[in-house]
């Protein structure tokens, strides 16, 4: 049996602290008290503690991940699975750009794919993409895995990094395009020119069509866009329902990756000259724009 520490009390570490307690002897830190929210056979414990295990799953926030990295002592040979899923406003950094400063990309794997933390904490089964340069770790991380979640391995790491943040971002788009009821045609059009925004991104860093067409893209995009499940589909309802982004962030409860990344990758699209009309048109909404106004731009 092995000793895994989940880092982060979000609804996604607890998903992944519950599934990984199926098999394993799990821990878990956060800065709340989880125990109400914890099943009997999953600890929570200080950070010190945590460290002493030999696998280590961090669901951190993407914004807050450098931070937190910044402030912890990684053991130098920790076998990481990478839970965050956005890019870092601050420097426009993919989540493996900050690991890159802090350990070896050898010991870090990267989870995609679709997968309501609701739906795992019940056991449903569901399918994921474990990236990493190091397919023997992606091979460790899935032999800890439930049996209701089977896992694929690949070693596109960018792809499945950019697949992950970009349809938080479509979502949102989704969220807005069933709020303001536009009908099916628009969403399925939305959705597939979303798939090759998505994948245009990718390429122009060096991933593969594959990954888009797959689990950790079309999978992920299809899920996060067509559920109120989806925070970030929640937040493009919100929108066409004229709410303020504070009020809307405040009913939500957590982070909802995909308003920050519009931010990110709308500045990355301009200095790179990669074109990402969705992204554009969603980080100028959440900014204020007219909703009708920017249905109008992508119309044209």
């Amino acid at each position: 049996m092995a000793r895994v520490s989940v880092f982060g009390g979000g609804s996604w570490g607890r998903a992944l602290a519950f599934g990984l307690s199926q098999k394993n002897e799990v821990c878990i830190v956060s800065r709340r008290d989880l125990t109400n929210s914890l099943t009997p056979n999953i600890k929570q414990v200080e950070l010190e503690k945590a460290l002493e295990s030999e696998y280590f799953v961090i669901a951190i926030a993407t914004n807050a991940l450098r931070s937190w990295l910044e402030s912890v002592n990684l053991p130098k040979e920790c076998k990481i699975l990478a839970a965050s899923k956005g890019i870092e406003t601050e420097h426009n950094a993919f989540v493996s750009d900050i690991y890159e400063h802090f350990t070896s990309q050898k010991n870090v794997a990267y989870l995609c794919g679709p997968s309501f933390a609701s739906e795992v904490l019940q056991s449903l089964p569901c399918a994921l993409v474990i990236h990493t340069r190091n397919l023997a770790l992606a091979r460790e991380f899935g032999a800890l895995m439930p049996n209701f979640i089977k896992t694929y391995e690949s070693p596109d790491v960018i792809g499945g990094e950019i697949a992950g943040a970009y349809k938080n971002v479509i979502a949102i788009a989704a969220g807005i395009c069933d709020g303001l009821n536009l009908g099916a045609n628009a969403k399925a059009s939305l959705l597939a020119r979303g798939l090759v925004e998505m994948n245009r991104f990718g390429e122009h860093f060096g991933a593969k069509m594959e990954t888009f067409l797959g689990l950790s893209g079309a999978g992920d995009l299809f899920l996060t866009s067509n559920s109120t499940m989806s925070r970030n589909y929640r937040v493009g309802l919100g929108l066409a329902q004229g709410k303020s982004m504070q009020e809307i962030l405040c009913e939500l409860g957590e982070v909802a990756e995909g308003v920050r990344t519009s931010q990110a990758i709308t500045q990355i699209g301009a200095k790179e000259r990669i074109y990402v009309p969705i992204a554009n048109e969603v980080c100028a909404i959440i900014n204020g724009k007219n909703i009708k106004e920017s249905l109008d731009t992508l119309m044209k």
